[in-house]
């Protein structure tokens, strides 16, 4: 393989949008459904594992196996064994990261080569992007589109990639493929025929899949996630990456994991190992005390991974309804922890210069956060320009929050609503 050769991104001069947003955020003090970060307490056996760990004696405090904790990689080995059906080596199919995205990081900056292309289905996770053009790859984006549907209600699955579209964009030059099922921001949990066929491509170009499933527990009404890596041939060509940040709502605590065939893991344990080496020694401990709990009661009424499903189903329910109430047309998630709404039936006034230069969405958001005090994140900023015709009159709304900040949000729109039949009225 060729020697890699970092280079800047296109856009790094220019601040993130969503960078923009949590400083509006901030400064207009909005109630905040843009970060999908948990503002509930937390189940009290969480709590107890980190107080455990930092409490268990001086060890706890120090360095401990870079590569990952040993109880952890043993019970994530366990876990996820009995959950892909195969022997799982701790020591050397799995690697433990500063949370999901360092995972991802090592992934690509492991496999991915100057002049390699990286296939990418937008809208996606912002850092799939950078991340590839650092690494001296080239990004290929693939859209997902809503497709056409009769009668009031639309889901997550009704956008879907182009089969022939995708197909022309495997070559020999391809590396890697990265999806996010469930989907940030989607929250589409891609089908088994979807996913087959993209493990077909990958076979035949013989391509590696980054398959970034940190929501992988969090699907509704009886949606099946199904993991790339179950697929025949496919194991041997699938990183899984994984959070406890999203498994335990702990997003502050950077636990995360990539698992996949000893080949693969091995480049990537040389990229960890020579820029962070090590994560934080406590809150490994804690992560596999909770998923010791989580194996043991897997599948009953005291699962975590159930209960956390419960509650957050019917938030995403109540946030529903709330914006159908306004008016607007949801696409309810099959999984994940947002929402996507259109709003170009909203009619606002957006006539601020200083966003004159911006996608629609960008100049809405701007807007919401500072006349109505409700911060969301614009679909154009997780998605390449190319695209952005396509995603430019959606937003992506949390639903992971406590249900006062619900209500907070139910009260903004339901005013916003009625300033407008004020205005209809005398008009």
């Amino acid at each position: 393989m060729s020697s890699k050769r970092h280079t800047p991104w296109s856009e790094a001069d220019n601040e993130p949008i969503w960078s923009q947003v949590l400083q509006l955020t901030h400064d207009y003090k909005a109630v905040n459904l843009g970060q999908g970060f948990p503002d509930f307490p937390l189940p009290s056996f969480v709590q107890e594992a980190l107080f455990n760990a930092a409490n268990g004696g001086l060890h706890m405090h120090q360095y401990t196996r870079g590569l990952g904790h040993l109880p952890l990689v043993k019970i994530l080995a366990k876990f996820f064994g009995r959950i892909l059906g195969r022997d799982i080596d701790p020591l050397e199919e799995i690697l433990v990261t500063m949370g999901a995205y360092q995972a991802v990081f090592c992934a690509v900056q492991a496999l991915v080569y100057e002049g390699d292309e990286v296939i990418i289905l937008d809208p996606c996770y912002h850092c799939y992007e950078p991340m590839t053009v650092m690494a001296g790859g080239k990004p290929v984006h693939v859209p997902l589109r809503p497709r056409k549907v009769t009668g009031p209600t639309v889901s997550s699955a009704d956008w879907v990639f182009c089969s022939e579209e995708l197909t022309s964009k495997f070559n020999s030059q391809t590396k890697a493929i990265i999806i996010n099922n469930p989907s940030n921001p989607l929250g589409k949990v891609f089908q088994r025929e979807e996913l087959q066929m993209i493990a077909d491509l990958c076979i035949k170009h013989d391509v590696i899949c980054i398959s970034d499933e940190v929501y992988e527990w969090l699907t509704y009404d009886g949606v099946q996630h199904i993991k790339m890596a179950t697929f025949p041939g496919m194991w041997e060509r699938t990183v899984t990456i994984g959070t406890a940040g999203k498994c335990f709502g702990v997003t502050g605590w950077k636990v995360g994991w990539a698992i996949g065939p000893r080949h693969i893991l091995d480049h990537m344990q040389k990229i960890h190992q020579n820029s962070i080496h090590h994560c934080p020694t406590p809150t490994q401990e804690a992560v596999a005390v909770c998923f010791q709990r989580e194996y043991d009661t897997f599948g009953t009424e005291e699962s975590h991974f159930r209960q956390q499903l419960a509650l957050l189903q019917a938030k995403r329910l109540m946030l529903t309804e709330c914006l159908r109430s306004f008016g607007l047309q949801p696409y309810v998630p099959d999984g994940g922890f947002f929402i996507v709404t259109d709003i170009s039936t909203l009619k606002v006034d957006l006539n601020d210069p200083s966003t004159k230069d911006d996608p629609y969405d960008c100049r809405f958001v701007k807007w919401l956060i500072k006349e109505k005090g409700l911060s969301t994140i614009p679909l154009t900023g997780l998605c390449s320009p190319e695209y952005r015709d396509i995603f430019q009159n959606y937003i992506r709304i949390t639903f992971v929050k406590d249900d006062s900040t619900l209500r907070a949000v139910e009260d903004i729109l339901r005013k916003w609503k009625d300033e407008r039949i004020q205005n209809t009225d005398s008009v």
